[in-house]
């Protein structure tokens, strides 16, 4: 008697097989709820996230978009370009580590170019006591620190280009007293007005701080300032007009050689439907030139009201419609805001000879803005601006401006 043995070929279809037996098997011997306990989850929560189960662990995509067409219908010189532009496209990744990790990154991509924005890390020992480490926004200008999607113009007002706009150092920052105190304080490289940084050509560093009080709901009162020493002509600031960034202030033939020192106060108020904002910055440095050397104070103040004539809460983060566009009879929400704002630079910088031929020492300009909120994610914006540099008695004329945006952001 013999016994023969069939040999079997081992195929891929086989292996599947087997995974799949292994899989069922283990399925069934784990019971329903402990199959869920470990399994992540992701979604949308005003932006695409995948998280752990527990939550401590979370990474959120994020986006702002932003195309503008601005025009200056009166520009009979040419000086000014009519032109459509994307003016931001940011994706931004946020998130938690271990419960206790907050991380940011933020990159520009608009105008075929890269850049870094925000890269920090925030280290969570209490709601009183954040550590930063990284770079992100200075904490000197009220509108600087609002986010560019939530902003009531197209464009900051003249104090956010008299403050640093990023830079790269170690913050400490919390809220105490329930949330009617914050405060931040870091040290930081240290930024031109207006500007940012990613590295640092100094020794020097600068100390900046900001405390923010709300002693009743919708108020908040705050004081901002930061010094530090710079050296050489890059440290000097140039000041551009907010739409179209003309430039109409800069230094010539000078450096800066000493002490930069500013200072911000400013204050918010909001209440239902209405919101107002007033900031100013003072920026100072010592500037020489030749046999000149000079303390040149820089100042920039803005005033700034908005009415939300469908009645939903006017915030800084923006305003969420009661029913959005599209939705039933829904038409979104509708605001509507004006703003003066103006800047001067000392006159002993054009006695000294420090400031550029041409240089205008003052700009006021006047805007009126339609802002149509679709939905929480989507607005539409329109500006009518207005700026006249020396009281309009030089030779440089006003620009006159319309501009409209189409905002995407979550």
């Amino acid at each position: 008697m013999s016994i023969h043995f069939r040999r079997h070929r081992w195929r891929p279809v086989h292996a599947l097989r087997l995974v799949a037996a292994v899989a069922a098997f283990s399925t069934a011997a784990i019971p329903a709820a402990a199959q869920t306990a470990d399994r992540p989850t992701a979604g949308w929560q005003n932006g695409f996230f995948v998280q752990s189960a527990d939550g401590e662990n979370r990474l959120q995509i994020g986006l702002l978009a932003q195309f503008d067409g601005r025009f200056a219908p009166d520009d009979e010189a040419g000086d000014l370009t009519d032109t459509f532009a994307l003016r931001r496209l940011r994706p931004t990744f946020r998130g938690t580590i271990g419960g206790r990790f907050d991380y940011r990154l933020t990159v520009e991509t608009a105008g075929g170019t890269l850049g870094l924005l925000d890269a920090y890390v925030d280290t969570r020992f209490s709601p009183a006591l954040r550590v930063r480490v990284g770079k992100a926004k200075s904490p000197i200008s009220h509108e600087r620190l609002l986010s560019a999607a939530s902003l009531l113009f197209l464009e900051r007002a003249f104090p956010s280009g008299v403050g640093p706009n990023r830079d790269v150092g170690v913050q400490v920052l919390g809220d105490v007293a329930g949330g009617r105190v914050s405060y931040i304080a870091g040290i930081l490289n240290g930024s031109r007005d207006g500007s940012s940084s990613d590295t640092d050509s100094e020794d020097a560093k600068d100390l900046a701080g900001r405390l923010v009080v709300r002693p009743v709901d919708g108020l908040s009162l705050a004081l901002a300032g930061s010094t530090g020493t710079v050296e050489g002509a890059s440290a000097l600031p140039t000041y551009r007009t907010t739409i179209f960034q003309q430039t109409f202030f800069s230094y010539a033939g000078a450096v800066a050689d000493g002490r930069r020192s500013r200072y911000s106060p400013s204050v918010a108020y909001y209440s239902g439907p209405f919101g107002a904002v007033a900031d100013y910055v003072h920026s100072e440095i010592e500037v020489t030139g030749g046999a000149a050397r000079a303390d040149v104070g820089h100042d920039a103040w803005q005033v700034s009201a908005s009415w939300v004539l469908t009645g939903e809460d006017a915030t800084e983060g923006g305003v969420v419609p009661r029913a959005n566009f599209g939705s039933g009879d829904g038409w979104g929400a509708f605001q509507v805001a004006a703003r003066y704002q103006a800047i001067e630079v000392d006159r002993i910088a054009f006695d000294a000879g420090l400031a550029a031929p041409g240089a205008n020492r003052k700009a006021e300009g006047w805007t009126v803005g339609l802002n149509w909120y679709l939905n929480r994610h989507l607005l539409y914006k329109l500006n009518v601006e207005r700026t006249v540099f020396d009281d309009n008695q030089g030779a440089r004329p006003a620009e006159n401006v319309l501009a409209f945006r189409s905002q995407i952001n979550f």
